[in-house]
């Protein structure tokens, strides 16, 4: 199953499918109200950090766990903007999990085991297979995952 070739942006942008091509995407399911939300610092520096080598960061706002993404499309992005200074692209608002699961994660859960809560990371290669898994807890300077980007990108 390859990536879906349609992702819209948390503004209603449909995103061309050259702008993903030969990229190495991390794609991360994010939420303004949890105890995790302050790795939205560590992804703006990842993003930062690896952009100039054909690497993003797309923040997928999640409503699942907890009701902790409840805001509109504006208040996502005013928050993570004006509190974390997000400049990546955010993806409108999807279910990770359950029989309303976006085609995206679709794509991305092809181990079948369901995200366990906000900040679930994965890593997708140029070729467009995701090549590593992270558990939410696995923060953006986790050294494992700054590996994973590394190689993926060499």
């Amino acid at each position: 199953m390859p990536l879906p070739t349609t992702l819209t942006t948390l503004e209603g942008t449909p995103i061309p499918e050259e702008q993903l091509k030969n990229q190495v995407i991390l794609f991360v399911n994010v939420a303004s109200q949890c105890g995790l939300t302050p790795q939205y610092s560590g992804l703006v520096e990842l993003d930062k950090k690896y952009g100039e080598r054909g690497f993003k960061v797309i923040g997928v706002p999640c409503n699942q766990f907890g009701q902790q993404e409840p805001g509109s499309p504006e208040e996502i992005k005013d928050f993570t903007s004006s509190k974390y200074n997000v400049e990546f692209t955010l993806l409108e608002k999807q279910d990770v999990n359950g029989a309303n699961r976006s085609p995206l994660y679709q794509f991305l859960v092809q181990d079948g085991e369901d995200i366990s809560w906000n900040f679930g990371k994965f890593l997708v290669g140029r070729n467009g297979e995701v090549v590593a898994r992270f558990e939410p807890g696995t923060t953006p300077d986790d050294p494992q995952l700054q590996a994973a980007i590394e190689k993926a990108l060499s």
